[in-house]
């Protein structure tokens, strides 16, 4: 259809043979791209004149917070702990649970078609479930307080590391894995010896990363009711008290950049 609308060039070449080149399908690209922008902008009620208008707000904010409330820092240190226990242990058991997952999940470990698109499955759908609401049903569940918190977590892991994991494990070299079968190693036993000493060290890389970005979700879970330091943020922004907030943020920054280079040390010894 693009060719008939836009036909070939013809290009000779010095040996005297013509070649036909296509017209570039560029253009059309960015036209339906620039179009789906423009229908997206008008049905979110996207404006480029509020966003010049109010974005210096945004750095008021800001300047509000600095500089920041050092009276508070001792209201903070809990919170703060809760939330790293939040996503130490939403971590260490997602990733935990992760493991099986992921192995029933992988066609070339796992004989059963069923077993392995019910588990697909299953992380798909938590990948779909955003942590908040995850996060939100839990309050309702387990009740206010870091426990719906970390149960958010586990199920982000799970859902991350899961994916991550079982994408590597059905890449591997399954020449040792079928050599230690025909010498009459059960499948689990082949899995244990032959595929997981080759994907261990991306799994554990996997689950540091993935610890790291659990401590910046977990600040935001007190919105919704399951503790940590979101908590004290959610009430600064309510009672407008920025040098408070801009203390917490702080502090936050600290932790999470520490807790990053850690992770990042850690990662660089595995690979």
């Amino acid at each position: 259809m693009f060719d008939k609308i836009f036909p070939p060039r013809t290009i000779t070449l010095p040996s005297g043979k013509t070649v036909q080149q296509k017209a570039s399908r560029l253009p059309l690209i960015a036209l339906v791209l620039l179009v789906l922008t423009v229908w997206s902008a008008e049905f979110t009620g996207f404006s480029f004149r509020v966003l010049a208008t109010r974005f210096h707000e945004f750095f008021t904010i800001l300047l509000n917070m600095i500089p920041p409330d050092w009276s508070s820092l001792p209201s903070i240190w809990g919170p703060l702990l809760d939330t790293i226990k939040m996503s130490l242990l939403g971590s260490i058991i997602g990733s935990l649970v992760a493991l099986p997952v992921a192995l029933t999940a992988s066609s070339n470990i796992i004989p059963s078609k069923l077993l392995t698109l019910i588990s697909k499955i299953v992380l798909s759908l938590l990948r779909t479930l955003p942590t908040l609401v995850s996060a939100l049903i839990a309050t309702f569940v387990f009740g206010l307080g870091p426990m719906a918190g970390t149960v958010a977590i586990t199920l982000f892991t799970i859902s991350y590391v899961g994916k991550l994991l079982y994408e590597q494990i059905e890449n591997v070299d399954m020449s040792p894995f079928e050599a230690m079968e025909s010498v009459g190693m059960t499948r689990i036993q082949a899995f244990r010896f032959a595929v997981l000493p080759q994907v261990l060290p991306g799994y554990i890389s996997t689950s540091l990363y993935c610890f790291e970005g659990n401590v910046r979700y977990a600040a935001i879970l007190g919105f919704v009711g399951a503790g940590g330091i979101g908590l004290l943020i959610n009430e600064g922004l309510g009672w407008r008290d920025y040098p408070a907030v801009g203390m917490i943020v702080l502090v936050l920054i600290g932790t999470v950049y520490l807790i990053e280079r850690a992770s990042e040390h850690f990662r660089k010894k595995l690979i």
